[in-house]
């Protein structure tokens, strides 16, 4: 992997990054999305490729690449997604879908995010390589943004998206336990409501990956909706968006007072410089 460049007080010192790909049935996709990643700016330490009961030859495709496969035989994206970021080694686990294409800023993009210390997980956004040229754009931005306008006011905070997202091991290790494996919920949406109670999401900027447009076949998108409503009352009562957003706000309040009282004048260099008099 690339050397990075040593550690600055506001950043954390990144080490090893997995990047984890659930597939089922998907060769063609996954061929082309190993083949993006493989021309990374940053290359990532390992590759987990979660074979989730596939009848096609992904497995083997994902070997050819140099991918590490985990099999996961219980049916549905959040199990094979736990699983692949159960069996990453990295301290950062990246996430996309094997029917995305990743352009070679991307893995750079999300490691570069997450060396704030203040954030624990990171998102961002799409465009379309498949369907109408020009429409592409327009298409992706209407889908996100419905995404969005879904899933932001359940939450109180930026969702996650599967598509390309990443955050840290230990992140997950502190919610591994609470999350739904429920094949008719969305794992993304379920993370970022487990993630989201203690930890900081931050959205990153610019086009760095590129999806399929079949998200938006009608049929799928039923069925997309579908389990997003069911993720979201699959967290009430307890987490309703009023008493959600309530407990966010004290969160935050809290982490904002100690912020202040750390940077107020007095403390650290100030007393120390009195205590020498």
């Amino acid at each position: 992997m690339p050397e990075r460049s040593a550690a600055t007080p506001d950043t954390v010192p990144l080490n090893t990054v997995s990047v984890v790909i659930p597939v089922l049935d998907d060769g063609p996709h996954l061929r082309r999305c190993l083949r993006a990643l493989a021309a990374q700016t940053t290359v990532a330490d390992e590759i987990v490729v979660v074979d989730n009961a596939s009848t096609d030859d992904s497995a083997d495709i994902a070997r050819a690449a140099g991918a590490r496969v985990v099999f996961c035989g219980e049916r549905g994206i959040p199990a094979a997604a736990a699983a692949g970021y159960d069996a990453a080694h990295g301290d950062l686990i990246l996430r996309l879908d094997a029917d995305s294409i990743p352009e070679p800023t991307w893995v750079a993009s999300m490691v570069d995010a997450l060396s704030d210390p203040a954030v624990d997980a990171v998102t961002g956004g799409a465009v379309f390589h498949d369907g109408p040229v020009a429409g592409r754009v327009a298409m992706s931005r209407a889908f996100l943004g419905t995404y969005a306008a879904f899933a932001f006011p359940a939450l109180g905070h930026t969702p996650l998206w599967g598509s390309n997202m990443a955050f840290r091991r230990r992140a997950w290790n502190a919610v591994r336990g609470e999350v739904h494996v429920d094949p008719e919920l969305h794992d993304d949406l379920d993370l970022a409501y487990h993630l989201g109670r203690r930890h900081r999401i931050r959205f990153v900027p610019g086009r760095h990956m590129r999806v399929s447009s079949r998200t938006v076949e009608p049929r799928r998108f039923v069925r997309c909706f579908r389990r997003g409503a069911g993720t979201v009352f699959a967290h009430w009562p307890g987490d309703i968006p009023p008493a959600r957003w309530a407990r966010l706000a004290r969160r935050r309040a809290t982490h904002a007072g100690r912020a202040r009282e750390v940077g107020a004048p007095g403390q650290s260099r100030g007393t120390r410089s009195g205590a020498g008099r």
